[in-house]
């Protein structure tokens, strides 16, 4: 299983990376903004993705308009401050799979992940 962390806080990305090796992820790479998640999710296979919302040169919400846009169907979780239902929605039918708001304990990641990655191999 890999996975793609994207968020422009370092600390974060080790955060969220090391929560998804708990989960089984064996692979995790990293990205710092919404122009390099849609850079790597276009050329990389990834199980997950996970996105954060406020990020320089694209934001996570214009970043995952962008992957859905190119018809990629890799499960994502938004992980954000963002907590207005407004953004919420806008998210989910923006295509992601599931939200996160920070700050969050490592119980509820992994509780979204597991969750999305059982809805991903059911739809398979």
């Amino acid at each position: 299983m890999k996975a793609l962390v994207v968020d422009d806080s370092g600390v974060m990305r080790k955060v969220l990376m090391g929560i998804l090796k708990t989960t089984g992820m064996e692979e995790v790479a990293q990205a710092a903004d919404g122009l390099e998640a849609v850079k790597e999710a276009s050329a990389n296979p990834y199980d997950l993705i996970l996105m954060d919302w406020n990020m320089p040169n694209m934001s996570g919400v214009e970043a995952l308009q962008a992957i859905r846009g190119k018809g990629i169907k890799t499960p994502i979780i938004m992980v954000t401050t963002e907590a207005e239902k407004s953004r919420i929605i806008e998210a989910i039918k923006s295509g992601a799979n599931n939200y996160v708001i920070k700050p969050f304990t490592a119980e509820t990641v992994a509780e979204k992940v597991n969750a999305v990655l059982k809805q991903a191999a059911a739809a398979a």
